[in-house]
């Protein structure tokens, strides 16, 4: 009998910004922190917040952790299948 599988993940892409501000992370701190925050919002993308701002487009959330000190910035597509990373603060 196969093991049970649990709840799917979504998917993350990030932004061209993004992805320049993850290739300059060069601390193993950082990039430990980030990937935490990644695991969370890959597991649940309603984790962050829902910030003001218009509602014609994707709605962007905040994600924050203070005890890891990283802050990010993302939409989740209508499929909800892929949390696209707008902006990385660590």
């Amino acid at each position: 009998m196969p093991a049970p599988h649990g709840p799917r993940r979504a998917r993350i892409a990030f932004s061209d910004p993004a992805a320049k501000q993850l290739d300059a992370i060069t601390s193993e701190a950082e990039l430990h922190a980030l990937d935490r925050a990644l695991v969370v919002i890959s597991v649940d993308p309603d984790a962050g917040e829902p910030l003001p701002g218009d509602t014609t487009g994707p709605q962007l959330r905040q994600y924050s952790d203070d005890v890891e000190r990283i802050r990010l910035l993302y939409w989740v597509t209508a499929l909800r299948t892929v949390v696209v990373v707008a902006y990385i603060e660590v």
